[in-house]
């Protein structure tokens, strides 16, 4: 009775784990949109409550057990972590600064239709940028420290290269501004594609069922992560839809990879190696034989 019981609470689970995602991303949006909470207060609690969320999630119910990371995993993750959000945060001060210069106070068109616009353009830019950094040989030694470990969990989705980062989310919300979107309507999208990228990367048993077609799910990211590269499309963290329409979704119900990394670990250093990671792009290019 108490192992029923307990597989009805994991059914539960993995019923309910996305729909409390998105309720925690149109709450933070309404506090910071109707309640005037401040944006630089909830962004980093709201990060910390999603981290932890998948964290325990992971543990209930697991995709991979062996996809668990170890204490000294953690070590690593944490210190890729710390490093990344400190970067960024550097960045994200001068990019707030041109968002906050270009975008409108009062935007040309209704708050509900510019949600999903901003929400469009932004989860093609964060396309495009995500697929240069696998198909430009010089982005790649930047984008390729995030797939060097060989699980993918909610840990090492902050397993990044710092410019790799500033790169993407730059590249994101300076399009949003210069498209004339409103700061609000910034703050809402970024949200999501924050709770999205962890979802994606989250060691869960949880789909999604048609919904894939239309948003980024794990089911997807972990083919993204496959050694098959005939397999390892899926670009877009947040929207399936650019991998639909630019040809890059491969994901069918019951695929999963067979093994998750690089196709040449000896490319990058080990996830250990935190420096030698971050110096990596320095590094000389190895000539072919």
């Amino acid at each position: 009775m108490v192992f029923s019981r307990s597989r009805a609470g994991r059914a539960v689970l993995r019923r309910v784990a996305y729909p409390v995602v998105l309720l925690a991303v149109a709450g933070v949006g309404f506090g910071v949109i109707a309640l005037d909470w401040d944006p630089a207060v909830v962004s980093p609690l709201f990060l910390v409550g999603v981290v932890g969320y998948f964290t325990v999630l992971e543990r209930l119910i697991p995709h991979n057990p062996d996809w668990h990371p170890d204490p000294r995993e953690w070590g690593w993750y944490g210190i890729y972590f710390v490093l990344t959000a400190l970067g960024t945060g550097i960045a994200q001060m001068v990019v707030s600064l041109v968002v906050g210069w270009l975008s409108p106070a009062r935007p040309g068109w209704p708050f509900w239709a510019e949600i999903p616009a901003a929400l469009l353009l932004g989860s093609l830019g964060s396309y495009v940028v995500h697929r240069l950094g696998h198909t430009n040989a010089f982005l790649w030694r930047f984008h390729g420290v995030h797939h060097v470990p060989e699980k993918v969990n909610v840990g090492n989705n902050g397993v990044n290269h710092v410019l790799d980062i500033v790169l993407a989310q730059g590249v994101v919300q300076v399009s949003l501004a210069l498209a004339g979107f409103s700061e609000p309507s910034v703050f809402l999208v970024g949200a999501f594609v924050t709770a999205q990228g962890y979802f994606t990367h989250a060691n869960v048993e949880v789909r999604i069922g048609v919904l894939n077609h239309v948003l980024a799910g794990p089911e997807q990211h972990r083919l993204h992560h496959s050694t098959d590269l005939a397999e390892a499309g899926h670009y877009g963290s947040d929207l399936a839809i650019w991998d639909h329409l630019f040809r890059s979704y491969t994901w069918t119900p019951g695929r999963t990879p067979v093994s998750v990394g690089l196709v040449d670990p000896t490319s990058f250093p080990p996830t250990s190696s935190v420096v030698a990671s971050l110096l990596h792009p320095l590094r000389p290019r190895r000539r072919s034989s």
